[in-house]
């Protein structure tokens, strides 16, 4: 019976283990996978910008950016950041302005307020008429929900972001939480702008003014907590006037990413976005196109996005890992936005993550 130490060495000299590579698959062993450890470190990572409200930022091998501000983006193209909402789409603004003369037939006015007897019907606010009337919201206990309301119908809207009221009482006001809001259906409501005083005796006429991209059928200016009136002269208004945005949504666009330094050549990257559906449904790699770059976009290479579990109530996510890009060390992405169409089909950028 031969010994152990002929077992262990016989047909095996340690010349043939000084040198050369045994395969996984002799071995069988499975090389090791991360991909759902970076993603959820990327996710994590765009979760704590989020809650915590943070620029963009990055470490040795991910960055992050929330768009809660424009700084980490850059080029953008037939798209714009909204600071506000916090986050980037293909909608394009251009300069507001207010509306003016008889509009009674733009607008359909409702209202659920307490007036004073003898004043005019709300059509009043918006006829171009800047005397003989007097709009008297008359003394309550309370003002909760009290509205008053412009429709523009079906398949119309504008993108406000002011109004003003003309003519109006100097001695007093109506309470200090008074809202401007949005809506598309009548029923959900977005604030545009809150904690307002109706009847400010400094400023004649009183102007709003607020930041907003998206285009609304209705506005409504709104009590929402109801403070009462306790005389019947706290407010007049001869006219109300809305500033809006000329614009839209473009069907294609594009924006890129700030370039990051890695501390070494690149030549393989991962992203993880977060996205949302503002209306319609976005297709990952047709609607919503990520594209990776490691020489400061000089070549990009096209993503194939994967979905991902969602981020939140509304916002979805995706991923893409281990993209072969052009080697380098200025780290950047681009995406691009096709077949959007304004309350149809419009996707807005809510994060990004590279991974390198």
């Amino acid at each position: 019976m031969a010994n152990y130490r002929d077992i262990r060495y016989t047909g095996f000299p340690a010349s043939s283990i000084a040198s050369g590579t045994i395969s996984n698959s002799r071995l069988n062993i499975t090389e090791f996978d991360d991909n759902k450890i970076v993603n959820d470190l990327s996710t994590l990572g765009l979760r704590v910008h989020t809650q915590e409200n943070l620029n963009v930022s990055n470490t040795a091998s991910a960055s992050f950016d929330v768009f809660n501000d424009a700084n980490g983006i850059t080029n953008l193209t037939n798209s714009s950041h909204d600071g506000s909402g916090e986050y980037v789409s293909s909608l394009s603004l251009g300069s507001s302005s207010y509306d003016s003369g008889d509009r009674t037939s733009i607008y359909t006015v409702t209202d659920n307020g307490n007036w004073e007897a003898g004043s005019p019907a709300r059509t009043a606010l918006i006829d171009g008429t800047m005397s003989g009337q007097n709009l008297v919201l008359a003394q309550a206990a309370s003002q909760t929900g009290v509205f008053v309301r412009f429709d523009l119908g079906a398949g119309n809207s504008k993108i406000y972001t002011g109004a003003k009221f003309t003519t109006q009482n100097t001695s007093a006001q109506a309470g200090s939480a008074w809202a401007w809001e949005g809506s598309n259906d009548n029923l959900s409501y977005t604030t545009l702008l809150g904690g307002q005083v109706w009847g400010d005796g400094s400023n004649n006429p009183q102007e709003f003014s607020w930041s907003n991209t998206v285009a609304y059928r209705y506005l409504q200016f709104v009590d929402r907590t109801g403070g009462a009136i306790t005389t019947n002269y706290n407010n007049y208004n001869y006219e109300w006037n809305f500033k809006s945005a000329t614009g839209g949504l473009n069907a294609t666009g594009s924006f890129e990413g700030v370039a990051i330094t890695a501390g070494a050549s690149t030549s393989s990257m991962g992203a993880v976005i977060t996205y949302q559906d503002t209306s319609g449904t976005n297709a990952l790699n047709t609607d919503i196109i990520l594209k990776l770059s490691a020489d400061n976009g000089s070549n990009y290479s096209t993503a194939t996005l994967t979905a991902l579990p969602d981020f939140a109530t509304g916002i979805k996510m995706a991923k893409v890992n281990d993209l072969s890009v052009t080697a380098g060390t200025q780290l950047t992405y681009k995406i691009e936005f096709a077949n959007q169409s304004q309350g149809s089909k419009e996707a807005r950028i809510r994060g990004v993550s590279l991974q390198y």
